[in-house]
């Protein structure tokens, strides 16, 4: 809501005698859409939950829920002893599948080189020159040995030897990769700098995979998360100013409309709205109440008074008015919504112009004014 006038106060006729000029508050008129109040939540504007990635027994947990630390520091470590020998393990067989490329590449060399085929004792125990020059000639000639199939089929087997030790190399590869995984998803860093905000586990416990470590936050940036009710949600617009009271001590603050869900709860009809908060006003799981404008309800004027002017007499509010003769008199009204900053709206029993007490003391009574209240 916006004020017509400036909240001054309004100098008395002079026969106003004992009440001074600064005690005197002249009824101001505020207009505009009213608000609803609506609670929320104070939540970090980042915040994670860091899940066991493998069964185990947790061997190390960092701080305590409050404890501060940066980016990348170890915040829980799972005990990783079977898999640090499952990786030694593998990395024998890679080791051996490595050899055995080796020699495979040997043997394919020395067939593609000095083929099996052409060597071995000659037919009929001649010398292996001769039977080469006759006897492997004869054999070929009459068909009983081919020997460019024999040295085709002792490629292929070497080369064959060379793909299986390739295979075996990848596999051993990829074994240990998956163990490296396992290892460093046994141990969670912190992904940003932030604080612990609840821990699930402690050291010597044992952890499945998926149940949960410990919930880590950001609270250098905080935000409201209020669900808004459908038709109210229309009016809000992304980076629109609202009110938001603290529950704590009933301070009023700025709210920033930050983000507004592009759906609504089917069952409740109504849609999540974030608002950024100033540093330093709140700290995570407070309840705030913020003031969502409802440009649907009728338009109203209501007068606006000083929190201080308001006077209860029992359960019933009233404020001194000023009547014609300069005395302050007690009238009844009824209070409305509070508008930040020390003022609230009247919805009956005041008019705006009139002139009350600005802070009226218990010497004050309907119709005369004690000397006490002298400046």
């Amino acid at each position: 809501m916006s004020l017509t006038g400036p909240l001054t106060a309004q100098p008395v006729a002079s026969e106003t005698r004992l009440i001074s000029a600064s005690d005197i508050y002249t009824v101001q008129q505020a207009s505009g859409a009213p608000t609803v109040a609506l609670g929320g939540t104070v939540i970090p504007y980042k915040q994670v939950t860091l899940a066991a990635q493998i069964p185990g027994r947790v061997k190390f947990l960092a701080g305590i829920e409050g404890g501060r630390f940066d980016k990348d520091e170890l915040l829980v470590a799972i005990d990783d002893t079977e898999l640090l020998a499952k990786r030694s393990a593998a990395a024998a067989q890679y080791s051996s599948a490595q050899t055995q490329l080796r020699n495979a590449g040997v043997q394919y060399s020395r067939e593609l080189w000095s083929p099996k085929s052409n060597q071995g004792p000659g037919g009929m125990g001649l010398p292996n020159l001769f039977d080469q020059m006759f006897t492997g000639k004869m054999e070929d000639f009459m068909g009983e040995r081919d020997r460019d199939a024999e040295r085709t089929a002792d490629l292929f087997a070497s080369s064959s030897q060379i793909e299986q030790a390739r295979n075996a190399l990848m596999r051993a590869s990829a074994e240990i990769e998956a163990i490296d995984a396992k290892l460093r998803d046994a141990r969670s860093q912190a992904p940003f700098s932030g604080v612990i905000m609840k821990k699930y586990v402690e050291v010597g416990d044992t952890v499945q995979p998926g149940q949960p470590l410990l919930e880590f936050a950001d609270v250098t940036y905080l935000q409201i998360e209020v669900d808004v009710p459908s038709q109210l949600s229309r009016g809000l617009k992304r980076g629109m100013m609202l009110d938001a009271e603290l529950d704590a001590d009933g301070r009023i603050i700025p709210a920033r409309v930050a983000q507004i869900f592009p759906m609504a709860d089917v069952q409740r009809h109504t849609v999540k709205v974030k608002f950024d908060l100033p540093q330093g006003f709140s700290t995570p799981g407070m309840y705030v109440k913020v003031r969502v404008p409802d440009f649907k309800a009728p338009s109203r004027a209501s007068p606006v008074i000083p929190k201080s002017s308001v006077r209860y007499n029992g359960s019933l509010p009233g404020a001194y008015v000023i009547n014609e003769r300069g005395e302050p008199q007690l009238r009844l009204i009824r209070v409305g919504e509070d508008l930040g900053s020390g003022y609230i709206s009247v919805l009956s029993g005041l008019q705006s112009g009139e002139r009350i007490l600005l802070n009226p003391n218990s010497a004050i009574t309907s119709g005369w004014a004690s000397s006490g209240n002298k400046n």
